[in-house]
């Protein structure tokens, strides 16, 4: 299992919110390329990194963010927020991102998300399912759709869609645990699915626990930021497991 850390993005600043709101925001660091160095001093291969001005304004607006990160460390980095065009798509790939992160247009725009995997190929694109009271969250989390998660997620995987990040909002940033119950009903249903946990994780049983019942990868934010894990831990887990 991949473990993934994660860098909100507001204002140039590594952040992190709590349960989406904007108004419960918490400056990390001013510089995301040091953490994401620390993250890759640590043997961590791969970063989240999330542009939440873009979410909230519907555009990509960090991508310089996005650029230093990937000229100076080795680090495979998805990136995703406020992409809504093919040009964004272009321009985040051109800016370094290894995977795309797609949530909102995927669930408001189908044909068009649908023409970006043929044009751009499947295997560019990391498809979020945020998920608040079993349906569809988007724009960052601020509205609410009747979409239900695991028709959302066989839409694409019967795409070719590989990779799905799925993110309970009622836990994120709370480091609470994550939603066990409701990974093991997506995997157990969706037999292709390559499921990225994210939302909860605060000690090293839950990256435990979210390997034994199949996930792929496990996104971790704020565990790391609060030193409820350490890169040492993580460091002992990619090694052990």
């Amino acid at each position: 299992m991949q473990i993934i850390p994660a860098i909100d993005i507001i204002d140039g600043k590594c952040v992190r919110l709590t349960e989406g709101d904007y108004q419960q925001k918490k400056i990390y660091n001013e510089n995301p390329l040091e953490v994401a160095k620390m993250f890759e001093d640590a043997g961590i291969q791969r970063l989240h990194l999330v542009d939440l001005d873009g979410a909230k304004n519907s555009g990509v607006m960090n991508w310089k963010v996005l650029e230093a990160i990937a000229v100076n460390t080795r680090l495979a980095i998805d990136f995703g927020g406020g992409i809504k065009t093919g040009e964004d798509v272009q321009l985040v790939l051109n800016a370094g991102a290894t995977y795309v992160t797609v949530g909102s247009i995927a669930v408001k725009n189908q044909a068009l998300f649908t023409e970006w995997l043929q044009q751009f190929g499947v295997k560019k694109f990391l498809l979020g399912a945020d998920v608040k009271n079993g349906c569809i969250a988007i724009h960052g989390w601020l509205e609410t759709t009747n979409v239900q998660v695991k028709d959302f997620m066989a839409i694409y995987l019967a795409l070719g869609v590989q990779q799905i990040f799925c993110t309970d909002v009622s836990k994120d940033g709370r480091m609470e645990g994550p939603s066990i119950e409701l990974y093991q009903h997506l995997i157990s249903n969706l037999p292709n699915l390559q499921l990225i946990a994210s939302g909860g994780v605060s000690t090293l049983q839950d990256l435990i626990h979210l390997k034994a019942i199949g996930c792929s990868g496990a996104i971790i934010g704020k565990a790391i930021y609060e030193n409820k894990i350490s890169l040492n831990d993580l460091v002992q887990f990619n090694a052990t497991f």
